[in-house]
């Protein structure tokens, strides 16, 4: 009898470490699939930052056309 409880007792506590080892790489993994996208540029970020330098740029040349037509009527 005391064979059949050391071996279900034995038993129990392997399954308890595989699954507690299964449960703790599942969870590695998941904050490794977070950690490898952060600091990351997404593409949208990117069309974003060309668009308000493509304004940026509009805007300058706007300026300074108006500044040079002002100036030529400068006597």
């Amino acid at each position: 009898m005391y064979y059949l409880i050391a071996t279900m007792h034995t038993l129990g506590a392997q399954l308890q470490d595989q699954l507690q080892d299964n449960i703790e790489g599942r969870a590695r993994a998941v904050l490794d699939e977070r950690h490898r996208d952060r600091g990351s540029v997404s593409m949208d970020q990117v069309i974003w930052a060309v668009a308000v330098i493509a304004i940026a740029g509009v805007v300058v040349a706007a300026v300074t056309a108006y500044v040079k037509k002002k100036a030529g009527q400068i006597q």
